[in-house]
């Protein structure tokens, strides 16, 4: 898959290219990452690719013209069906399921902005959509492009090591994650669930289902409100809630 970023900061979005998951995915050739900088496309000898708002208030807005060839610049080393999306606060709200979408796109423009904002004449022309990362203000589109990078890239084929982590990550199936052990099996007085221990993959995989519920009851039970539930994942869950009553559930 091809990433490419639109941004004033290109030394810091192409960091994300350089480590962990998506670093060797890159290396091994399973994705691109190319930055386009719009001072590039500047036409003054300062390089301006900002300017003071109409209407008067504080800050300084992104120009058209260098943010615009920018934009069409990055766009013609993409492969065709590709996607334009500007990071900005009024778009729609990035996770799992957005994630899974972008990862079946032959590749992904991202735009990030600064400042207070672009010029809106510049969304109109070339996003094709709009997208937030949530609800809080950052200084700029970086750090949400790089995320969006690192959610959508760990579900491209091959670029885990093993294929199930993917599809195990906490949101893959609308539930939070299970707990995690690993040795010792009992470290300050905190032992590893007996169950774990077992080898009986079918009570295994039913704790971590019925783990997974109550995470999700406990922690954000939102998303159990969008989420139509099996006849095994009710009464796991039941289960659950009925331990928790009585002090028996983790």
């Amino acid at each position: 898959m091809h990433f490419g970023v639109v941004t004033l900061f290109p030394e810091l979005v192409e960091q994300i290219g350089r480590f962990g998951v998506v670093g060797r995915a890159v290396e091994r050739g399973l994705l691109r990452l190319d930055t386009t900088d719009p001072r590039a496309f500047a036409t003054d000898v300062h390089r301006t690719v900002d300017d003071r708002p109409y209407g008067g208030g504080p800050g300084m807005v992104m120009k058209v013209a260098p943010l615009r060839s920018a934009i069409r610049a990055a766009r013609e080393t993409l492969p065709a069906g590709s996607r334009t999306v500007f990071l900005s606060p009024h778009g729609r709200v990035f996770d799992q399921a957005v994630a899974a979408e972008y990862r079946d796109l032959p590749g992904l423009l991202l735009v990030a902005g600064r400042y207070e904002g672009m010029d809106e004449r510049v969304f109109r022309m070339e996003a094709d959509e709009a997208l937030t990362v949530g609800d809080y203000v950052l200084s700029g589109g970086e750090l949400p492009a790089m995320l969006v990078i690192d959610a959508v890239a760990r579900l491209v084929p091959g670029v885990l090591g093993d294929a199930d982590s993917a599809v195990q990550d906490s949101f893959s199936n609308g539930l939070l994650d299970c707990p995690h052990y690993t040795r010792p099996e009992v470290i300050d007085g905190l032992q590893v669930p007996p169950v774990l221990l077992s080898g009986d993959h079918e009570a295994i995989r039913r704790w971590r289902l019925k783990a997974a519920l109550g995470r999700t009851w406990t922690v954000r039970p939102g998303l159990l409100a969008d989420r139509e539930l099996s006849a095994e994942e009710r009464e796991l869950l039941e289960e659950y809630i009925a331990e928790r009553a009585t002090g028996g559930a983790d």
